[in-house]
């Protein structure tokens, strides 16, 4: 008898104009990489979604706010409730390793909010509200905060929020019982770097820093001592083709495949992913290669959980495009059709029920 295979649903996380079905839900078909459009789900400007770690919870973005959604057997998606977070549209969001609390990154205002979590997967009340403050580089957009980013280290101890404007990351040590932050340490990026995105080894042990405006990222060694945050610079490679800094390019999104072996990160301008091999023991990074997307602005690409196959989200061109991935042989082809969407920002796949 034949082994049973495990079936996936792709979350698609869209800003909305007109059509206010701002998550788009697909069946992915796992032996020829494509996708087949399974349901919508109605909520404006969903820039980003992340999936609770118990996996039985998904939170999107939305104007003002967030909305929690229980995960169906068949991956559709079924409303809990909505959340304002008292400020501006949030763009990223993600939750503690304990499914306690959803933490809320504004880029518009420069303000972090925490929110408890219920435990049917509801969001509750506001525990904490940071507001980043200061003045970075005066040059374009990069001359106050924008944070784009808050993730827990994997110890659930530290909230590492990435500052575009500020070029830094703050790390926040967490009050599991309040809800509230208190900063521990920061980690200070090169001028006009513009920290993005971050990771974290499977291990925990290494953090992953993705730099929009420098095109590269960084790795850190991380650990505690004595009740306090360490972190050790150890590399820092590019995203784009070049090691030469390209100003007309903007680096995306950073993404782990599901076993942590690869990292792949998209980059607007040259219009590419590239993809990494992670050594698990040092933390180190190989970039296997670097190609072309067939589309406009990545805003967000990632690696099929069978490995084989990769998806690109193509903010200005509206599309995505569909790849088959060798990585004995370190190169992609594409594979399908593209399928039109309107200015996708986030993926995340979902394995379910068969």
């Amino acid at each position: 008898m034949a082994a049973k295979k495990d079936k996936y649903v792709a979350y698609v996380s869209t800003y909305t104009m007109g059509d206010n079905h701002g998550i788009k839900i697909y069946d992915v078909d796992m032996k020829n990489g494509k996708f087949t459009e399974k349901d919508q789900v109605e909520i404006t400007n969903s820039s980003y979604v992340t999936i609770s770690k118990n996996k039985k919870y998904l939170y999107s973005i939305t104007d003002f706010g967030v909305e929690a959604y229980t995960i169906m057997k068949d991956g559709s998606l079924e409303l809990i409730n909505y959340a304002p977070i008292n400020g501006m549209r949030g763009c990223y969001l993600s939750t503690d390793y304990k499914d306690e609390f959803l933490f809320v990154a504004g880029y518009h205002d420069g303000k972090l909010t925490v929110l408890r979590l219920r435990e049917d997967g509801s969001v509750g009340e506001i525990t904490d509200e940071i507001y980043h403050k200061g003045l970075g580089s005066v040059a374009e957009r990069n001359f106050r905060p924008h944070i784009n980013c808050a993730r827990m280290t994997h110890d659930n101890k530290y909230l590492l929020v990435a500052d575009q404007g500020m070029d830094h990351v703050n790390v926040y040590k967490l009050d599991h019982q309040r809800g509230t932050l208190r900063l521990a340490d920061v980690l200070r990026g090169d001028i006009e770097s513009a920290p993005r995105h971050i990771k974290m080894s499977r291990s925990g042990k290494y953090i992953y820093i993705v730099h929009e405006l420098a095109c590269n990222i960084t790795v850190y060694a991380y650990e505690e001592k004595k009740g306090n945050p360490y972190f050790e610079r150890i590399q820092t490679i590019a995203t784009t083709e070049s090691d030469e800094r390209d100003y007309g390019c903007s680096a995306s999104a950073l993404t782990f495949s599901d076993d942590y072996d690869y990292l792949i990160a998209s980059t607007a301008g040259e219009n590419t992913v590239a993809i990494y091999k992670a050594n698990h023991d040092t933390g180190m990074l190989e970039k296997l290669f670097c190609l072309p997307i067939s589309g406009e602005y990545p805003k967000d690409a990632a690696i099929y959980p069978d490995l084989k196959h990769v998806v690109s989200l193509n903010h200005a061109s509206n599309t995505m495009t569909f790849f088959e991935l060798d990585l004995e042989k370190k190169v992609m082809m594409m594979c399908a059709k593209e399928i039109k969407v309107d200015r996708p920002n986030c993926i995340t796949f979902h394995k379910i029920e068969g």
